[in-house]
């Protein structure tokens, strides 16, 4: 199986703007270019769990002067957590969860789709109602999401798609114990699939995963470490690079490297964060990785695009 090459990596921030702050609590990013252009897609809401989430989504040519170019909103609903889901045939997806209720929330994973990134189509819902599709990818023609259990028992379940609206259950139990939740997941150019999977409760280490195709047979190494709001990229040389949460004693959002042969999550650098913070999305981009998160560090909780410089 593929696994990242293992030459040291150092890195720096660079540059750090804040590019969302026009909501009492703006957090849950994710990141992307679409033909030349960026777009930024997050949460605004009152706070963390209120019930009234919309998804704004930013854009920008150069990374610096930012406008909407959407504010997705359900009436009665709470969207959370969008992830960009690029496309082989060229259109925006995004996923989010779309929550409902007040203490004892129900999910239902909901998909948009859009040519140019401002106009969007009706949410569709995808998946089952209770699993909540967090990442997905494609590759080989086929769309693949990571979704998990938000009710007991908890498990992971690795679907697949051809359209990426109709899911199919296609590794039904991915992964149980330790509430396994939250994942970031990508695909090397020979087809081995790797999954970086959060998990929380008595059994709170990160789980990294890989499969070869058909991508039923799953092989699982502890990483050891706390996680939350994983993001998984391979740089164009091979090697991977996750952003997430640490919970060493100082919670903080951080790019870390992944070496998947060792078995080990290495934090490279700390960005400017604390309290309420991370969920990151990457993309390389000009031989530097741009980072979308959020955090609380300062006045209130903004989101930010940092500019990531790596060197050997």
């Amino acid at each position: 199986m593929t696994s990242s090459p293992t030459r040291r990596i150092t890195a720096e921030v660079v540059a750090v703007h804040r590019i969302g702050d026009s909501a009492p609590h703006s957090a849950f990013t994710d990141l992307v270019r679409h033909g030349g252009t960026w777009f930024c897609a997050f949460r605004e809401a009152r706070t963390h769990l209120s019930d009234d989430g919309v998804i704004r989504i930013l854009t920008s040519t150069d990374g610096r002067s930012w406008s909407t170019s959407a504010v997705l909103r359900q009436a009665g609903v709470d969207l959370r957590d969008p992830r960009f889901v690029p496309r082989p045939d060229g259109r925006m997806h995004l996923l989010a969860a779309a929550a409902v209720g007040d203490t004892a929330k129900t999910f239902r994973t909901v998909t948009w789709h859009s040519a140019d990134g401002h106009a969007w189509s009706d949410p569709v819902p995808v998946g089952e109602p209770g699993v909540w599709v967090w990442r997905a990818a494609w590759h080989d023609g086929a769309m693949y999401g990571v979704g998990y259990a938000t009710r007991e028992p908890r498990f992971a379940r690795l679907y697949r798609s051809s359209d990426g609206v109709d899911l199919e259950p296609w590794v039904p139990v991915l992964y149980e114990g330790g509430y396994p939740n939250e994942s970031g997941l990508v695909f090397t150019p020979d087809g081995t699939a790797f999954c970086l999977l959060r998990r929380d409760g008595a059994e709170a280490t990160a789980q990294l995963g890989r499969a070869l195709p058909p991508y039923r047979d799953w092989s699982w190494t502890d990483l050891g470490v706390q996680v939350g709001g994983p993001a998984l990229l391979r740089l164009p040389d091979g090697r991977m690079l996750a952003g997430v949460r640490l919970h060493d004693g100082r919670v903080r959002t951080a790019i870390c490297s992944v070496d998947p042969g060792r078995g080990e999550l290495t934090e490279l650098v700390a960005l400017p964060s604390g309290g309420d913070t991370s969920y990151p999305g990457l993309v390389w981009h000009d031989d530097l990785l741009w980072v979308s998160y959020y955090s609380s560090h300062e006045e209130r909780t903004f989101v930010y695009l940092a500019e990531v410089r790596l060197t050997d």
